[in-house]
């Protein structure tokens, strides 16, 4: 019996890795089921909820608000000295319940429906990130042994085909009609699917809970007293120029991307003269590309190494992205697929050699501290560039190009932060940030 135990215990491994991915598939749902369908905001006559695009615009800039707050940092310090299974089910429930109160905004009508669900966005926003945190921290914990890129890019592509599933059937779910006003239940219908969704992912979490306890007895499975975490040691983690580096890379690249989703509706669909379900399934590319690139990317970063090189190029690929949609020609739709394909391959390099790269930085009694630490610095450029998106285009000389100028300074800065991590590992090649795993 005893050759079968390390194949059985590396099928645990995957089962867990089942278990993880749900609940952050329900996440991204939620976080962007009105992506494809901003246009419903673009008046507040066009709803019974009443909000405009300044309105959703605070609205999605809650997700950061108490994660940059203090919220990721003192989180991150409590996943580490509580464990992940203690401090991920508290998480877990900070993201449902949040999730539920902006439901209930959204289902209400109420006069301050929006600061409502402002609010509830930012619970949802903190229990979302740091549930992330803990996925990822799992993840560092059970593939330590080896498969640690490729788990991490099965668990990007699995939650990103949450954003995939949101952005083609939130249009179906609320369909675009002319000289509609739309009921609350309508506007409300993408948040009930995400509820249930996360009612799902729940249950798993529970299951992945007992897995965690089985294979770690021990709480948070630290070995020796030598291995338990101090919040001193946060200290340490700010103190990282490498941290700061791939926490920089983070804000850029990622808001390049997640800032423009909350708006692409507004921004395909008069640069390209495509209508809302169209525009959905173009943006849609976006995730979908990572649930095909993602693992195998992870899987190459596993046998050949060379991770800070798809930084670069991943950095590359959206900065010409977004160059294509500021100055391609307007009114031809291949345009807007070509950007989004180029947009999706960055989407899944990048990730796919920056997240393991944090396992190599920082000792593994830290690990939830970094990931949620550079979850902080990336909450942080969200929040801004959220808002300055959403003020760029409800301003009255606010245009798809003039925001999407911005979105082309931040992959420009995104590439200069890559290739200087990639000087700092060939400076530092004990690190191992362009090895293979073992």
């Amino acid at each position: 019996m005893s050759p079968r135990r390390p194949n059985l215990r590396r099928s645990a491994c995957w089962i867990a890795l089942a278990c993880l991915v749900v609940p952050m598939f329900a996440s991204y749902f939620f976080d962007d089921m009105f992506s494809s369908i901003s246009y419903l905001f673009e008046h507040p006559s066009l709803t019974a909820l009443g909000w405009d695009e300044n309105m959703y615009g605070k609205y999605t800039s809650g997700y950061s608000v108490l994660c940059i707050f203090g919220g990721l940092a003192l989180f991150g310090m409590l996943l580490d000295k509580w464990g992940v299974r203690v401090a991920g089910t508290l998480y877990m429930g900070m993201m449902v319940a949040g999730a539920g109160l902006v439901t209930w905004a959204l289902l209400s009508g109420q006069a301050k429906s929006a600061t409502v669900a402002y609010a509830g966005c930012m619970v949802f926003g903190l229990g979302s990130e740091m549930a992330g945190t803990v996925v990822n921290r799992s993840i560092g914990r059970w593939f330590k042994d080896g498969g640690m890129a490729l788990a991490m890019g099965l668990h990007l592509a699995i939650a990103r085909l949450g954003t995939a599933f949101a952005l083609v059937i939130s249009p179906k779910l609320v369909v675009q009609q002319a000289n509609h006003v739309y009921s609350l239940s309508e506007t409300a219908r993408p948040a009930l699917l995400g509820m249930g969704l996360m009612a799902v992912g729940l249950i798993l979490w529970a299951l992945f809970v007992t897995l965690d306890a089985r294979r770690f007895p021990k709480r948070g499975g630290q070995e020796n007293k030598a291995d338990d975490f101090h919040f001193a040691d946060a200290l340490k983690v700010l103190g990282n120029k490498n941290f700061w580096l791939l926490g920089l890379l983070c804000v850029l690249f990622y808001s390049s991307i997640v800032a423009f989703k909350k708006f692409a509706g507004a921004i395909l669909i008069p640069r390209f003269g495509v209508p809302a379900e169209a525009a959905g399934w173009m943006v849609s590319m976006l995730p979908f590309s990572t649930v095909v690139f993602a693992p195998l990317f992870g899987l190459m970063v596993d046998k050949a190494g060379k991770g800070t090189r798809w930084m670069v190029l991943g950095s590359i690929l959206a900065l010409a992205a977004h160059l294509m949609l500021a100055f391609a020609p307007s009114g031809v739709p291949f345009w807007g697929y070509l950007s989004m394909g180029f947009l999706g391959f960055g989407y899944s390099l990048v990730p796919a050699a920056l997240w393991p790269s944090v396992t190599k930085i920082v000792p593994d009694k830290i690990l939830g501290t970094t990931f949620a630490l550079i979850y902080w610095v990336q909450n942080l450029g969200l929040l801004v560039f959220k808002r300055l998106a959403g003020s760029i285009l409800g301003s009255a000389s606010g245009t798809p190009v003039t925001v999407e100028l911005m979105f082309t300074g931040l992959c420009v800065a995104a590439v200069g932060i890559a290739l200087l991590f990639a000087r700092t590992s060939r400076r530092h090649p004990e690190l191992g940030l362009d090895r293979p795993a073992k």
